[in-house]
C-alpha cells in the first residue's frame, strides 16, 4: 500500500531528483512555457511554486532560500522583479499544466508547464485568425495618398495605416505561433 507515500522518484536518486527541478524552475522561469513529460511537469509545481510563494516578500534571507536552488542570476533577478509583481496578488497555484499527447519516440505523455499569468496558450489556440496581404499594406499606402486630396484628416490615414501595419504583425505572429506548436509537436 502507498499510504502517505509522497512524490515520484523518476527513477533517479535524490541528488539527481533535486538537480532535476532545479534546472527545470530555473528554465520554466526563464522561458514562462517549457515542454516535458506529465509527471515531471506535475512534480516540477510543487517545487516551483513555492519558490514563487517565497519570493513574494523581497527579503535577503529570501532570496538567499530561492537562489539555493535558482543559480542563474539573472533568473533570480527576473523573478523578483518581473514575475513577482505579475503574480503578487494570486494567493497560489502559480503554474498550468496543458497535455499535449504522446512523444513519438517512447510515447512518453507530455504536456507544457507554464506561469499562468504569461502565457494563455487557451486563447492563442481560440484567437481569430487574421490574414493579411501585403496587397492591404499597399492599399493602405495608396488610402493615405489618395485621402490627402480629400476631406479626410491626415490623423485618419495614419490611424487606419497603422491598425493594418497591427494585423500584419498579429498574422506573422500567429504564423509563428503556429510553427512553434507544429515543430514541439513533433
Amino acid at each position: 500500500m502507498r499510504h502517505r507515500v509522497r512524490g515520484r522518484k523518476l527513477n533517479r536518486t535524490a541528488s539527481h531528483r533535486l538537480a532535476t527541478f532545479r534546472a527545470l524552475a530555473t528554465a520554466l522561469f526563464r522561458e514562462k512555457k517549457i515542454r516535458t513529460t506529465i509527471s515531471k511537469a506535475k512534480e516540477l509545481r510543487g517545487f516551483a511554486e513555492p519558490l514563487i510563494s517565497r519570493a513574494k516578500e523581497d527579503t535577503v534571507a529570501n532570496r538567499r532560500q530561492v537562489a539555493k536552488h535558482i543559480q542563474d542570476k539573472d533568473v533570480l533577478k527576473e523573478l523578483f522583479s518581473e514575475i513577482i509583481p505579475k503574480v503578487g496578488n494570486r494567493p497560489g497555484g502559480y503554474t498550468r499544466i496543458v497535455k499535449l499527447g504522446q512523444r513519438r519516440g517512447d510515447a512518453a505523455e507530455m504536456a507544457i508547464i507554464e506561469l499562468v499569468d504569461y502565457n494563455d496558450v487557451n486563447a492563442k489556440e481560440n484567437a481569430p485568425k487574421i490574414k493579411v496581404k501585403k496587397e492591404d499594406i499597399q492599399d493602405a499606402n495608396v488610402v493615405e495618398e489618395t485621402v490627402s486630396t480629400e476631406v479626410v484628416t491626415s490623423e485618419d490615414t495614419e490611424s487606419v495605416k497603422t491598425d493594418v501595419e497591427n494585423v500584419a504583425e498579429e498574422e506573422v505572429k500567429a504564423e509563428e505561433t503556429i510553427t512553434e506548436v507544429k515543430t514541439e509537436d513533433k
